[in-house]
């Protein structure tokens, strides 16, 4: 992720908070409402006089890390026992994801830069246009909203005013309270809940701490509810079927859609298997991340969701999940690729899977060597190896087909510039049948 969506890890009691870090600036711009009695009466005219602000209003409001950034206005909301004509404001940050979109009270916002509202590609051009060649590089590597390929332009604003404004503010898991990202459609009766209490081994969910402890008293359950099938140093890997453990299975879609966007939320989890990832200790396995796979897919999908949750991401662990999906590929015999759309995050963590792997073996392959070789080696289906091969210009079209241009130099700058692959599935450790060989 970029700068503005950094995470840090705070202590908060006994439990550790995961938000978006805001380090201090000297440069600050004076909020549009810091001179208090001293504001001048031109201020307060052009402030009553647009104030409340028009839902589609553009702005600059003053972000977590105290810089101002330029938002439009979602929704607007009267606030409780103030004055009749004061509201706050969920805002979308145009320059970055939906995922920091937030409420923001109105001395946040530089009433002096309220614009009126223009034609949305017009605008975008002369953004782009105004964007260094670097910074717009940086935004489509980090925040670049991806995952609705697959949406029309009517159903992708359906989607979007339906999921606009975050329902869940924040969760407690286990040791971590977690800053949200994106709406989930949550059961009607947590419509007032801005906080949940999610149980870290069953995943039930609560509307109060009390409940929450009542509950951990009561349940006996230390690790996901299915078998495990991959255990090397502290790490262990679950498999959970859905049919067997439907509640739970329901519980981790809830939990995730408030990291992922552009994901349909499957009520029916019968048809998938979800492999859960955990660190474990003295006190349990507790979950990091997960992927979700059809038991059946006509399509040869191998994965249907990933997440890491967000106090475990950086480490590694979603390059490990990608790598674990291949390997169970490889033991069923066949080759996979992920269901479409992938997230913003999930085609980043992708692209570079794809990457470290092919350049690994490239580089220590003597020879020539075929798509359809790579293919059966790696189980990475042919379209995605050619299309990861066409990025890093590694392949030509040469009388009728194509041919693999594979130049040490060459591999080794793209190995460099591809960085670490993270954590080592150790293939050795995975006691695992497929499911179609399940009686």
């Amino acid at each position: 992720m970029g700068s503005i969506d950094t995470p840090t890890i705070t202590e908060n009691g006994s439990t550790q908070s995961y938000a978006a870090a805001a380090p201090a600036d000297d440069n600050q711009r004076p909020l549009a409402s810091s001179n208090g009695a001293q504001e001048s009466e031109a201020t307060k005219k052009r402030r009553s006089g647009i104030h409340p602000l028009e839902v589609g209003t553009r702005v600059m409001c003053r972000w977590r890390d105290g810089k101002y950034h330029p938002v439009k206005v979602i929704e607007r909301r009267k606030l409780q026992s103030a004055e009749p004509s004061d509201y706050e404001y969920y805002v979308h940050y145009t320059e970055f994801n939906r995922r920091l979109d937030e409420w923001v009270k109105l001395e946040q916002l530089d009433l002096d830069s309220v614009e009126t509202v223009v034609d949305e590609k017009v605008e975008d051009k002369v953004a782009s246009l105004k964007m260094t060649r670097h910074q717009k590089r940086k935004i489509d590597e980090t925040h670049v909203e991806v995952g609705h390929e697959e949406l029309d332009a009517a159903s992708l604003r359906e989607h979007e005013e339906f999921t606009k404004v975050k329902n869940i503010a924040t969760i407690e898991l286990g040791r971590y309270e977690i800053e949200t990202w994106y709406f989930s459609p949550f059961p009607p009766e947590y419509n007032d809940s801005l906080k949940l209490y999610f149980c870290e081994f069953c995943l039930n969910f609560m509307k109060r701490k009390e409940q929450l402890q009542r509950h951990m008293r009561k349940c006996d359950l230390k690790h996901p509810p299915g078998d495990e099938i991959y255990r090397s140093g502290t790490l262990s890997m679950f498999e959970v079927d859905g049919k067997k453990n439907k509640v739970y299975g329901q519980n981790l879609c809830y939990l995730a859609k408030l990291f992922l966007d552009h994901k349909t939320l499957y009520y029916d989890v019968d048809l998938f298997l979800f492999y859960v990832l955990c660190e474990c200790d003295d006190r349990g396995c507790h979950m990091v991340g997960y992927f979700s796979k059809e038991k059946h897919s006509e399509e040869s999908y191998n994965l249907a969701c990933i997440l890491t949750l967000p106090p475990y991401q950086r480490k590694g662990y979603g390059k490990f999940l990608i790598a674990f999906s291949y390997e169970l590929s490889k033991k069923e015999g066949k080759v996979g690729t992920p269901e479409r759309p992938l997230s913003d995050l999930g085609l980043l963590s992708y692209r570079g899977y794809w990457t470290r792997v092919l350049l690994d073996i490239l580089k220590k392959h003597k020879g020539n060597i075929s798509i359809k070789e790579l293919s059966d080696m790696t189980a990475i289906k042919a379209e995605d190896i050619l299309t990861t091969l066409q990025s890093l210009e590694l392949i030509q079209y040469r009388k009728g087909q194509h041919v693999i241009c594979a130049d040490p130099k060459v591999l080794d700058r793209h190995l460099k510039a591809a960085g670490r692959g993270g954590l080592e599935v150790d293939v050795s450790k995975l006691i695992w049948t497929p499911y179609k060989e399940q009686s």
